[in-house]
């Protein structure tokens, strides 16, 4: 059973943000700052990624570990109240992000995926990784 209530846990979900999350703004900034630009969930996309390279011909997708189930992770599970409903929206957008990965790569385009578990526990790691890797194609 959950431990709010299903009031409380709707008001909760209803204030989480679908664009311009905390970690998105900081992987943006980080860009900037180095020198890069880029467009900002473009709906030309699949998918709509959250930051658009097209000089280097990459996506990066800011992906929340519970709105897009990271695997093994404790943020990426269903929650234990309304478990059908949950388990339903959550393994579409599992399956409509493969659905867009797929597309964009078919188009040419490199996917790069960060996970906000991994950017809290070592962002500038993964900021300079995920930078290393945007050499031309």
């Amino acid at each position: 059973m959950d431990s709010v209530s299903s009031e409380q846990r709707s008001w909760n979900m209803s204030r989480i943000k679908a664009k311009d999350t905390k970690i998105e703004v900081l992987v943006r900034q980080y860009l900037f700052s180095k020198g890069y630009r880029f467009r900002k969930n473009d709906k030309r996309y699949p998918g709509k990624p959250d930051v658009v390279l097209p000089k280097y011909k990459t996506v990066i997708f800011v992906n929340g570990c519970f709105w897009h189930m990271h695997k093994n992770c404790k943020y990426g599970r269903i929650p234990k109240s309304n478990v059908d409903y949950w388990k339903l929206k959550l393994e579409r957008n599992v399956q409509n992000d493969k659905k867009h990965y797929k597309e964009l790569e078919k188009e040419g385009w490199r996917v790069i995926v960060l996970w906000e578990c991994e950017l809290k526990k070592d962002f500038d790691a993964i900021m300079e990784k995920t930078i290393e890797s945007f050499d031309p194609l």
